[in-house]
């Protein structure tokens, strides 16, 4: 069966279709060669600039009905509504992406193909992605946090992506600031929130270059890791994940992990007592085993759950 994904974006709209077969929707399915997890192969994908709502769309529409999908996933840029009892739910909500608060990107596509479409938020669903297929397979809980243009936290917790009163926004907990650092942060809402002194944006306006071009600059990142690894211990606290995938364009410096694993180490002090924080941490904050790939296929496993969870019955013909 053909399963349609969505990673939707502020910058762009990545759409794919993935050839699905049965055993995907199993435990323990083996990966045929070719395919980019287990059971699912990526048939085609592109990319769509987030131009104004009704353009967009018509655009991802025109794009899915040339493919004969079963079910759609969508792991959208937010804050969205995620209560299906809610009026909005499937909504884009208070966005400050012009033209896109409170768009029905569940409805829309729903009307459009007449097919069940998942929904959750962009990070979850790459937290999906890594826990079904990549890095932290097998975890009943996990964190995939990205740090790039802004700052995302995917939460999957008791064998479930979190949702709440609204949704995790991990990106702006507040954090101590570095003693050397007078940087005023980018943040509009929070003066030390980790998105606006530790996003991509935050470190080149403080340092006056983009985070490329800083590679060598051992201050840039010691005062990064400082802000990264107090959200890391942070969340391990709140929420004792079985694994740490950290990843978005600041992580691609590769002189970052073993930094923050370190001052992750040293600010615990020694309060978590588990191996995997004490000796093998290098094991416990990763990056995705998906590479680039979470995103979109977290969105496609989101659209095989709405399809279990709408049409169970359904027979298989593979």
């Amino acid at each position: 069966m053909l399963i349609g994904g969505i990673e939707a974006g502020g910058t762009k709209m990545v759409c794919a279709v993935a050839e699905v077969r049965a055993e995907a929707f199993l435990e323990g399915c083996q990966k045929e060669e070719g395919e980019n997890a287990e059971g699912v192969r990526l048939l085609d994908r592109i990319s769509i600039p987030t131009g104004q709502p009704e353009e967009t769309l018509a655009e991802m529409i025109a794009y899915f009905k040339k493919w004969e999908i079963q079910a759609l996933g969508i792991g959208c840029f937010g804050p969205v509504d995620l209560n299906r009892r809610s009026e909005t739910y499937g909504h884009i909500t208070s966005t400050p992406k012009p033209g896109w608060a409170y768009c029905d990107m569940v409805g829309t596509f729903e009307k459009a193909l007449g097919i069940p479409v998942g929904f959750d938020t962009d990070v979850n669903g790459a937290a999906l992605g890594e826990v079904t297929w990549g890095a932290a397979k097998g975890c009943g809980s996990a964190l995939y946090i990205t740090i790039g243009t802004g700052v995302g936290v995917g939460v999957y917790v008791n064998g479930g992506l979190l949702h709440g009163l609204v949704h995790p926004e991990g990106g702006h907990v507040l954090l101590a600031r570095h003693p050397k650092d007078t940087y005023k942060g980018r943040c509009p809402f929070h003066e030390n929130c980790m998105e606006g002194l530790a996003s991509g944006p935050a470190v080149e306006e403080r340092w006056g270059d983009k985070a490329y071009n800083l590679a060598d600059r051992q201050e840039v990142w010691e005062m990064e890791a400082y802000y990264i690894a107090q959200a890391v211990a942070d969340y391990i606290l709140c929420y004792s994940p079985e694994k740490v995938v950290l990843w978005g364009g600041i992580m691609h410096v590769e002189r970052l992990f073993p930094m923050v694993r370190g001052k992750v180490q040293e600010l615990l002090n020694g309060y978590v007592r588990h191996p995997m924080v004490e000796e093998r941490i290098d094991d416990y904050i990763v990056p995705p085993a998906l590479g680039e790939d979470p995103g979109i296929l977290g969105a496609v496993r989101l659209g095989m759950l709405e399809y279990d969870r709408t049409r169970s019955e359904r027979p298989w013909h593979c």
